[in-house]
């Protein structure tokens, strides 16, 4: 008896619940006692407006702000070129930094932290803390959940990247996998990397058996056969394509035929390749015409200064570096061609994020070929240069598992100071993002400056196809988006920016943009060993040592002239915003992952983990 007391209560307590997950389609008919006395009602399927748009997101990895001939750089992205020619360039565009928050950000119009993924959603990188334990809340609705709501079919394919190790198994539990999430089609990966020739495959709820080929060109045909199996249904219906490969993250692998495509074209070195970029970049309009290129990072060593062996090692690596974009760029095109030939272009959105963050520091001083190959790391730079250039022809093959050195890093990254990891420095945060729609974007190539957010596109997209962002999702009351929409841009070039405040935080280096204002505090930037000396570590630093900056970005877009001396008063009001905003968006406790390699994080699986930096 008692326990039919409690359900009955359970039952009760959940009524208004059921009521808003059902979205008002409660019975609307006449129950009689016979059926003479009843009238029958169905709820209406839930349709999409007649011509409603077609989405389509695109979110690159580890691409820097000067990679891509998009803006400026020396690869070619005929594609993407062609996207921004026939629509819009913002170049004041930001993400988080490092992949995980960035998207997460990305699917809630939330800020990474708000939504639980300030690190990762690996074991080793995330913590017990409602900012970092790696799971993004059922009341953060991502678009995927909203879209599908309103009458479009959505799939996704590529890297997912916030799913709980714990969790990534084919027992589930599947509430963080893209099928939890509003994604009624996913083929991809659901970590932060995977070898492009054996990738940890998934398709849907299940690990599948990759078949050798290339994982951008199997997830690009997945992506099309996706679109056309719903289009020979459903004819008109719209769809959300997620469109995430894992390029250009490390491994960088892909066939010669691409890589070859470049031979020769990077001896000049990163220090020329920087200047080319920046002249380009001018050209283009997308920099201010007084900008100033920054100084070489100390860590980089000039080219002129190196020797043979290590140019010829150097450049071959961005060689496969710069044919691996431009491949991923001809998959892309795949994707957008087969939209075009089968008139669904016209009217589509298309979003091309051109990064998830700055380019990877993360293949150190000298590069990176295979594991095998890192261990000459623990002996000299000579044995390590040596072990590289015999190993040489493996980088961008199956057997490699290459990323570049630093200088190109810092190369892609021009004009921005700084890289991937690096919260507090443009360089870590400051991506491209291209803007295409032929049905009611007119202007080609316009340029936007307006300041712009990873946590904008939901807005931005919602508005443009006029959906109500959704009190609830699955009868679960959804929490505020905190994004700004950028359509109030897409016909005005000068209106004022409308995202006026927007923090920053990785691995302890932390930042905060108020009205064109920056301060920033770099936290343990030497966070990867450059040196390779044997047995050398990070010296610990505490949060109160770090030094913040302050810039004026409306005057010094790329960081050159540090003001924290001449307006301290400046400074101190940007601090005090940026711990209102921490407070806001469950950022504190501030996390320290080296002090997290050297204790142990105590998970609820038992599973104690030491937490490498990947």
């Amino acid at each position: 008896m008692k326990k039919t007391i409690a359900y009955a209560i359970i039952v009760i307590g959940l009524l208004p619940l059921v009521a808003k997950a059902q979205n008002d389609t409660e019975f609307k008919g006449v129950i009689g006692k016979t059926l003479g006395e009843s009238k029958e009602w169905w709820a209406a399927p839930v349709k999409a407006p007649a011509g409603a748009p077609n989405v389509v997101w695109i979110i690159l990895d580890d691409v820097g702000f000067g990679a891509s001939s998009a803006f400026g750089g020396l690869i070619r992205t005929p594609v993407l070129d062609s996207l921004a020619n026939n629509g819009l360039r913002y170049t004041n565009f930001h993400t988080c930094a490092i992949c995980a928050p960035t998207r997460s950000a990305l699917l809630t119009g939330r800020n990474s932290h708000f939504v639980h993924v300030g690190g990762f959603s690996h074991i080793a990188l995330s913590a017990g803390f409602p900012g970092y334990d790696g799971r993004l809340p059922a009341k953060d609705g991502t678009i995927a959940e909203i879209l599908r709501d309103n009458g479009y079919n959505t799939f996704a394919v590529g890297k997912y990247g916030v799913t709980p190790d714990e969790e990534s198994t084919d027992a589930g539990p599947f509430d963080h996998w893209p099928s939890g999430k509003g994604f009624e089609h996913f083929f991809g990966f659901l970590g932060s990397q995977t070898d492009q020739y054996k990738p940890d495959l998934v398709e849907d709820n299940a690990h599948v058996t990759p078949d050798g080929r290339h994982l951008s060109e199997q997830m690009t045909d997945k992506a099309i056969s996706y679109i056309a199996r719903q289009q020979k249904n459903a004819p008109g219906k719209p769809f959300f394509l997620y469109y995430s490969p894992g390029a250009t993250h490390a491994p960088h692998q892909v066939d010669k035929y691409w890589s070859d495509q470049y031979k020769g074209k990077f001896d000049e070195g990163w220090d020329v390749f920087r200047e080319k970029v920046f002249a380009n970049q001018k050209k283009q309009g997308i920099i201010p015409a007084n900008a100033q290129l920054p100084l070489r990072n100390a860590r980089v060593q000039e080219w002129s200064s190196l020797s043979s062996d290590q140019k010829k090692l150097f450049a071959r690596f961005f060689e496969v570096y710069a044919g691996y974009l431009t491949y991923t760029d001809f998959q892309i095109g795949r994707v957008i061609n087969y939209l075009r030939e089968n008139n669904l272009l016209d009217n589509t959105i298309v979003y091309a994020i051109i990064g998830d963050n700055g380019a990877s520091k993360e293949g150190t001083l000298e590069g990176s070929i295979t594991p095998a190959t890192n261990s000459a790391r623990k002996k000299t730079q000579a044995d390590y240069l040596k072990t590289n250039l015999v190993n040489i022809d493996s980088i961008g093959t199956a057997a490699g598992f290459a990323n570049y050195p630093l200088g190109w890093a810092q190369a892609a990254n021009t004009p921005f100071r700084e890289w991937k990891q690096d919260a507090d420095a443009e360089g870590g945060t400051h991506n491209p993002l291209i803007i295409f729609n032929p049905k009611n974007i007119k202007e080609k190539g316009g340029i936007r400056n307006q300041y712009g957010h990873v946590i904008d596109l939901l807005p931005t997209t919602l508005e443009f196809l006029k959906i109500n962002t959704p009190e609830y999702v699955r009868g679960i009351k959804q929490d505020s988006i905190q994004g700004t929409s950028l359509l109030y841009s897409f016909a005005d070039a000068k209106a004022p920016s409308r995202h006026t405040i927007q923090h920053y935080y990785i691995f302890g280096s932390r930042s905060i943009y108020y009205n064109g204002w920056k301060a920033e505090a770099a936290h343990h930037p030497d966070n990867v060993d450059f040196d390779f000396k044997p047995g050398e570590t990070v010296a610990d630093k505490s949060f109160d040592d770090d030094v913040w900056e302050l810039y004026n970005l409306n005057e010094d877009f790329n960081e050159r002239n540090n003001l924290a001396k001449k307006y301290p008063e400046k400074l101190a009001e940007l601090k005090k915003i940026f711990d209102q905003q921490a407070e806001k968006n469950h950022l504190y406790p501030l996390i320290d992952w080296h002090d997290v390699n050297n204790k142990k994080i105590h998970h609820p699986n038992g599973s104690d983990t030491q937490a490498p930096i990947k």
